[in-house]
């Protein structure tokens, strides 16, 4: 260890972290002995985001351990965060310490500095606080496979004695944890009278094996983890992990036993909601598992504590009940009677009664209208447009704006040829800039064309707001028949940058009236961004009606994302035969038991691995 008289002796001014120079170091480290608690904290944080940053570490890195070390010994009551601190700086993939470039990387740098101080660290493992002795024992862990052989034997017979007596049972499971890094067998301990430690063996003996996972290690761990350590010291381990983290993880490698296991844990009363959590990521993963998600969820609402537990709960039940055919009268009875409860929850419960089709929700949402539900139940009720519109109308007139108005106008699109009653509400959000680019695509689609509407589309078009500019120029053209002035306005867009993709979809209504863009278009198909190669290869197949140039590109962007699933939209337009090398990796979209694109409840776009699939298996049955 170095003390801080010694910060000096460094040339700091020579080393990097991840801001340059690393020179303000040495103040950083003299400020963690300061006995005011704030001005410490600060000088972590800051450590945290220059000699470490985002898993990544740098040349002041390995210079600074020796200085930390000391650190955890004299500065006041940050014992447990500087122990922390060194282990996350430490952090490695043991099997990337037999790579070549391991002995000059800085964290190998690190590690050495950290073995080299490890002995005075030890007596830390008995330190007063739990959570000093548990962020130890991740010290430790860190360097376990790199430790000499002559620290070894010392370091494991401490070990051996946080795990024998430390009072608390979370200690001695980590202590476990570290023994097992060591090599030290850890079956024994499944026979523990301790819950905490049979629970992380039982993780520890899972980790290695593949789904399905042995009978007889999920019923402990569904037994042991339903009532979790109520300490806030459970610090992650590698990869900044957490033993919960990883608990889930692993349980959401097999979704049979995962959701065995939550349901354990929510009729033990889902502590933390651990069951509900684990529930969800399982749900996020597995395709086809909603049916058993929502009947856990459901029966974990009661157990929620907290409305912000509970309005979580509630809103990803209303996700993934849209994917049900026909959600069944349990889940919409249990969503009625939270949605009516006039609580800080019954909004979202309200919403997922919207998306549960179930119809009382409509009767709710007249009486407590916002934006976000009638956009809901716009979708989900299309036939009440006669009793949705007006509300709709009124809430655009009140003064809608941002999100909210944009959500008011979107709802509209359902409605059809309806939607023109809301045309007054339309043209004063084009005339306010009220959702002005949403506002703009309404009125063109509403095919109404006065004086007024066609004049401030016209101002539109000459908006700051490019976005706008392209919406109005189209819109000026659907109504007034005459393309040239949108031509002229994409003309320009076209030219210079910005979002490019969004400009080609704009075009849309304008068809093959379009064509004499081709020239700014064709050269598109071979851009940087694939978003850019979507677009212009989708919009020159509706500008030509010939597949021809369009479809090879496609065919190259299809994949599992957001952009993919929208070039095997484009592809799927264009009526052409699936080409036979697409084919594998459609039969891969269509029948892959996970999910292949994101989906959760704060996706910004709904359910498009669902989309995915069901275009795939269309594609598919084609000939």
């Amino acid at each position: 260890m170095r003390p801080p008289a010694e910060l000096d002796r460094v040339q700091w001014h020579a080393l990097t972290h991840a801001y340059g120079s690393a020179e303000d170091v040495p103040e950083l480290i003299r400020a963690l002995y300061d006995s005011d608690g704030e001005t410490a904290d600060e000088a972590i944080y800051e450590l945290y985001g220059n000699i470490h940053h985002q898993g990544t570490v740098y040349s002041a890195s390995a210079p600074a351990v020796p200085f930390l070390a000391h650190a955890v010994r004299h500065a006041p009551d940050k014992r447990a965060e500087l122990l922390m601190l060194l282990a996350v700086l430490a952090d490695h993939d043991p099997a990337g310490a037999d790579a070549p470039h391991w002995p000059n990387s800085p964290v190998a740098a690190v590690c050495a500095e950290l073995c080299q101080v490890l002995p005075e660290l030890l007596p830390c493992l008995k330190d007063t606080e739990r959570g000093v002795r548990r962020a130890a024992l991740r010290v430790v862990a860190a360097v376990a496979g790199l430790l000499p052989a002559e620290q070894r034997g010392s370091a494991v017979a401490q070990l051996d004695a946080v795990y024998a007596t430390d009072p608390v049972p979370s200690v001695r499971a980590d202590a476990l944890v570290v023994l097992a890094r060591f090599g030290r067998a850890t079956a024994a301990a499944l026979d523990s009278t301790l819950p905490e430690v049979r629970l992380a063996a039982a993780v520890l003996a899972l980790a290695p094996s593949e789904p399905p996972y042995p009978g007889e290690l999920t019923a402990v761990i569904a037994e042991d983890g339903a009532d979790p350590d109520p300490g806030d010291d459970d610090f992650p381990w590698s990869g900044t992990t957490t033993q919960d983290e990883r608990l889930r993880r692993l349980l959401t490698g097999d979704p049979d036993a995962g959701l065995a296991v939550a349901a354990h844990w929510i009729a033990a009363g889902d502590v933390g909601s651990r069951g509900s959590w684990l529930v969800e990521k399982i749900a996020e993963t597995w395709r086809d598992r909603e049916p058993a998600v929502l009947d856990l969820l459901v029966a974990a609402l009661a157990q929620q504590r907290g409305t912000s537990a509970l309005a979580a709960r509630l809103r990803t039940i209303g996700h993934w009940a849209e994917l049900l055919p026909e959600p069944d009268a349990g889940l919409r009875e249990a969503l009625h009677g939270y949605a009516e409860a006039g609580e800080e929850t019954a909004g979202p419960a309200l919403l997922a009664l919207v998306h549960a089709r179930d119809a009382r929700a409509l009767e709710l949402v007249l009486r407590r209208p916002s934006a976000r539900l009638l956009a809901a139940a716009a979708r989900h009720f299309p036939e009440a447009a006669d009793r949705l519109i007006p509300v709709i109308r009124r809430e655009l007139a009140a003064g809608a704006t941002g999100n909210e108005g944009i959500a008011l106008v979107s709802a509209l699109t359902p409605f059809g040829a309806a939607a023109r009653q809301a045309q007054p509400e339309l043209v004063a959000c084009l005339r306010t800039r009220r959702a002005a680019i949403v506002a703009a695509r309404r009125l063109g689609d509403n095919g109404i064309a006065t004086r007024e509407t066609t004049d401030l589309l016209r101002e539109a078009t000459r908006s700051t707001d490019l976005a706008l500019r392209a919406a109005a120029a189209v819109a000026h053209s659907q109504l007034t028949g005459d393309v040239r002035p949108a031509l002229r306005t994409f003309e320009g867009l076209l030219s210079g940058t910005g979002q490019t993709h969004w400009y080609l979809s704009a075009l849309e209504p304008l068809g093959s009236a379009a064509a004499p863009l081709l020239p700014r278009i064709e050269p598109l198909l071979e851009a940087r961004h694939e978003w850019t190669r979507w677009a212009a290869a989708e919009c020159l197949h509706r500008i030509t009606g010939s597949p021809e140039r369009a479809v090879p590109v496609l065919v190259e962007l299809v994949g599992p994302t957001p952009v993919g699933l929208r070039a095997l939209k484009a592809l799927a337009a264009t009526g052409c035969r699936v080409p036979d090398e697409l084919r594998p990796t459609l039969r891969g979209f269509a029948f892959s038991p996970l999910r292949l694109i994101h989906d959760s409840p704060l996706s910004e776009q709904d359910h498009q691995d669902d989309e995915l699939r069901s275009l795939a298996r269309t594609l598919l049955a084609a000939r």
